[in-house]
C-alpha cells in the first residue's frame, strides 16, 4: 500500500520500532499530554485499539517522551503509543492542531484529518473505519462525551521549536557544514577557539536563527554573491546570512549586508589590498535610500559611533565575511601596523533629509528612491572638525577645508587620494545662511584653503617626508612656487550630511591610495 501521508519510523513505548507505512489500513493520532482535549480523545482511541487492533494498526504518536508514558498510566492505554519528542514527524504531517486524526483506509490515501473533538465528527469516522474493515463498531459511549472540545496547538509549532524543525528538516535550504558543539563546552568560548571572532562575542549561529536570517532577502540561499579575497572563496547568500547572525544582525538587514559584501569584493574596491596594507585600510559603509528609515538606521545624534543596531551590525557583518569567508585575519593577510577600530564595522546613513543637496548616491548615478551602499577604504577617521566661531559660508567651509589638510600628511598634496567629509547640520545652516552652497562650491574652497606652492612640500628638517630634495633641486623656481592643493581632483571629496542638530562638529574620514593601486570607491543597490 502506498499512503500520501510521509512515512516515519519511530519507536513505541517498550522500544519495538514501528515503521509507516505497513501495507494495512492505519489510524494515526497525534496528541501530547498536556492538551486536555487530547486526554478526553485518548479512551476512544483505545476502544479503537481494542475494536480493530488485528486487522488495522491504530497508533497513537506522542509529542513528550515522559508524557507518552503519562498518557499510558492515566488511561490504562495498550496501543501502541509512539515518540515523536523530536516533532520531526509532526512537523511533516503539517496539522496545526492535536488531537489531529488521520485513517488511512485500504486505499492508501488518507482522509481529511480531524482535528480537536467534535463528537458528531468522530462518530462519522468510527462508522467509516468500521465499513472499512468490514467490522463491528467500536465500544465508546458517544452520548457521555461532549459536542466539542478545542484542540491545542502542535508542539510542533512552537516558535523556537518549529524554527528549529524547518532548519534541520530534510528540505531545509541550508547547505553550510554543521559544526557539532559538545554539550560540556561553552559555546560562546568555542565560537572564539575556532577564529570565528573579530575579538568580540558572537551570536550563535544555529540553524533556526539562519533560517529566520535568511526570511530577510527573496534571493536564492544557494546563490553566490561574490568571490571574496584574499583565499578567494565563494561566499553564497546562506554564508552571508550565517556572519550576519554571528554579528547580531536583524533579518530585514540582510539585504543591506549582501550589497555590502558585493560592494567590497569588486576588483575595484580591492578588498584584498585594503586589509593587506600595512596602513590599516577598512570599509566605510555609506547606505542611501528609503531602507534606511525601514531598518531604522542612525543618521542623526551619534551617527558614526554606538547605540544603533543596524549601523553597528551591518558593518561588523561584513568584515566578518571577509575575515571567515576570505580568510583575512590579522597575522595572516591583514598587515596592519596599528590597524583602527574601523576593522571592527563602520556604517551609516546619510541624513538626506537635512540635507541642501542630492544624496550621495543620487550624485553617483542611482535615482533619489533606490536604497544604495556605498563602500569607502579610509585608512583613519572620523577625525573631528571643531568651529564653533564661524558665521559666514566661505569661513566654515575654509574651515572644512583645513580639517582635511592633514589627510595622510599636511606635506603631502595633489595625492589621488578619496575623503569622505561628514558635515554636521550646524555647520550646513553656516553654509548655507546666505542662500545656496552647492557641493561643487565647497569641492572648490576646500581646494583653495589647502593650496599651498609645491615648495613647502620638499622634505626638510623638520620632517623627512615630501619632495626628495634632490628632486626638488632639478625643478626651476617657477615649478616650485606653482600652486598644489590638497587633492588631485576636487571629484576625490565626497561629502555627506549626518549628525544631531545640536552641535558644531563636523567630521572626515581619511582614505587611501585611489585607484588601480588602490581602492576605488562602489556603490551597490540594494536588493530584496
Amino acid at each position: 500500500m502506498t499512503t500520501g501521508a510521509p512515512p516515519f519510523a519511530l519507536k513505541d513505548q517498550s522500544g519495538k520500532s514501528r515503521r509507516f507505512p505497513t501495507g494495512r489500513p492505519a489510524l494515526i493520532a497525534f496528541v501530547k499530554e498536556d492538551c486536555a482535549t487530547c486526554n478526553l480523545a485518548a479512551p476512544v482511541l483505545e476502544a479503537f485499539h481494542r475494536a480493530w487492533g488485528e486487522a488495522a494498526d491504530i497508533w497513537m504518536v506522542g509529542q513528550t517522551d515522559d508524557g507518552n508514558a503519562i498518557l499510558k498510566d492515566r488511561h490504562g492505554l495498550t496501543l501502541p503509543i509512539l515518540d515523536d519528542s523530536p516533532l520531526r514527524t509532526s512537523l511533516a504531517w503539517g496539522f496545526d492542531i492535536v488531537p489531529a486524526v488521520y485513517w488511512i483506509g485500504p486505499g492508501g490515501e488518507p482522509v481529511a484529518p480531524l482535528e480537536g473533538f467534535v463528537r458528531q465528527e468522530w462518530e462519522a469516522l468510527a462508522q467509516r473505519i468500521a465499513g472499512d474493515l468490514a467490522l463491528p463498531p467500536a465500544a465508546v459511549a458517544w452520548s457521555e462525551l461532549p459536542d466539542w472540545r478545542p484542540g491545542c496547538g502542535s508542539k510542533h509549532l512552537d516558535p523556537d521549536i518549529h524554527e528549529r524543525l524547518l532548519a534541520e528538516a530534510e528540505g531545509s535550504p541550508i547547505r553550510a557544514r554543521r559544526i557539532e558543539v559538545a554539550p560540556s563546552d561553552d559555546i560562546d568560548e568555542f565560537m572564539f577557539d575556532q577564529g570565528f571572532s573579530d575579538g568580540l562575542p558572537l551570536v550563535a549561529p544555529t540553524p533556526e536563527r539562519v533560517l529566520r536570517m535568511l526570511s530577510g532577502t527573496t534571493r536564492g540561499v544557494q546563490d553566490i554573491v561574490a568571490i571574496v579575497p584574499p583565499s578567494m572563496a565563494p561566499v553564497t547568500v546562506e554564508k552571508i546570512a550565517i556572519n550576519a547572525v554571528m554579528a547580531g544582525c536583524k533579518p530585514e538587514y540582510l539585504p543591506v549586508v549582501i550589497a555590502g559584501v558585493e560592494a567590497v569584493c569588486t576588483d575595484e574596491f580591492n578588498i584584498h589590498g585594503v586589509n593587506a596594507t600595512t596602513m590599516g585600510a577598512a570599509p566605510v559603509l555609506v547606505v542611501n535610500g528609503p531602507i534606511r528609515h525601514r531598518i531604522g538606521m542612525n543618521m542623526k545624534q551619534a551617527a558614526l559611533g554606538n547605540g544603533n543596531r543596524a549601523n553597528a551590525t551591518i558593518g561588523r557583518a561584513v568584515r566578518l565575511v571577509v575575515r571567515n569567508v576570505g580568510g583575512a585575519k590579522p597575522g595572516g593577510t591583514d598587515r596592519s601596523t596599528l590597524s583602527n577600530p574601523m576593522k571592527f564595522t563602520m556604517c551609516f546613513a546619510e541624513w538626506e533629509e537635512g540635507s541642501p543637496w542630492e544624496p550621495l548616491h543620487v550624485e553617483r548615478g542611482f535615482q533619489r528612491e533606490d536604497s544604495v551602499i556605498t563602500a569607502f577604504a579610509m585608512t583613519s577617521g572620523p577625525v573631528q572638525i571643531v568651529d564653533q566661531e564661524s558665521r559666514k559660508p566661505d569661513q566654515i567651509a575654509g574651515t572644512l577645508g583645513l580639517g582635511l589638510e592633514g589627510v595622510f600628511l599636511s606635506k603631502i598634496h595633489r595625492m589621488p587620494v578619496d575623503a569622505l567629509l561628514v558635515v554636521c547640520p550646524e555647520h550646513v545652516k553656516t553654509l548655507t545662511c546666505e542662500g545656496d552652497y552647492p557641493k561643487a562650491r565647497l569641492r572648490e574652497r576646500i581646494q583653495a584653503v589647502t593650496t599651498k606652492p609645491l615648495s613647502e612640500m620638499v622634505a626638510d628638517e623638520v620632517s623627512g617626508a615630501g619632495i626628495p630634495p634632490a628632486s626638488a633641486a632639478k625643478m626651476t623656481e617657477a615649478v616650485l612656487a606653482s600652486p598644489a592643493p590638497k587633492f588631485a581632483d576636487g571629484k576625490f571629496i565626497h561629502i555627506v550630511v549626518a549628525g544631531s542638530e545640536a552641535g558644531k562638529f563636523s567630521a572626515a574620514f581619511h582614505g587611501w591610495l585611489t585607484g588601480a593601486a588602490g581602492s576605488a570607491v562602489v556603490s551597490k543597490k540594494i536588493e530584496g
